[in-house]
């Protein structure tokens, strides 16, 4: 998770390639979530909650990422730590409702949890190669590509989750995976958190007059 190298210019996400980009990823992963949230709600999975989850907060991402295309870096940065912020707020969610479901452990249908996550991981291998070429942009434009890998992760840990608890015949699989992703989420947002405050002092320092 790297930071801003000082005064390096990175895309910005000013490009009508990259919008297309954007656009087509936002179809797949607002698509994605409610086909995935039904699907973990039908199968009692967490695992399968959590990716939907992450679904929906990427859904947003990108359209906030749009948004701020061709604006300030200043703008663009102060976006990206929204983001990562927002981000931290969904892992630390998964895994509180991963710790519930400890509690009132409830068996998942393993069937459901590793058609749908074999479904979502094709969705997320379709968007992670449609914004590979553009994982090393500024803060804003990497925080995509980050979700973006994150979901790919995410969907072979369900299906792995999914062969789990098939073979076991108990739903700890499918919390080691939920948990799993929490933490995910959660290192992603503080490489996200961080570039992003590199870049607002980056902007700080450019517009301090010269002593």
């Amino acid at each position: 998770m790297g930071g801003c190298c000082g005064n390096e210019v990175r895309f910005d996400g000013a490009d009508a390639r990259y919008r297309r980009v954007l656009w087509t990823v936002i179809a797949l992963n607002a698509g994605m979530f409610v086909v995935e949230m039904a699907g973990g709600l039908a199968g009692r999975s967490m695992a399968l909650k959590a990716d939907a989850l992450d679904f929906l907060g990427d859904s947003v991402t990108y359209a906030m990422s749009l948004a701020v295309i061709g604006m300030s870096l200043r703008t663009r940065a102060t976006a990206a730590l929204i983001k990562g912020v927002s981000l931290a707020l969904l892992g630390l969610g998964v895994l509180a409702a991963t710790l519930y479901r400890v509690i009132v452990l409830g068996q998942p249908d393993a069937l459901v949890m590793g058609g749908i996550g074999t479904l979502a991981f094709a969705a997320n291998l379709a968007s992670a190669l449609l914004l590979l070429r553009y994982r090393n942009g500024d803060a804003n434009v990497r925080s995509v590509w980050l979700c973006s890998r994150n979901d790919a992760i995410g969907n072979v840990a369900v299906v792995l989750a999914g062969l789990g608890v098939f073979a076991t015949g108990t739903p700890w699989p499918d919390l080691l995976v939920a948990a799993g992703m929490a933490l995910l989420f959660l290192t992603s947002a503080t490489g996200i958190v961080r570039q992003a405050l590199a870049e607002l002092r980056d902007t700080r320092a450019a517009a301090s007059p010269a002593e």
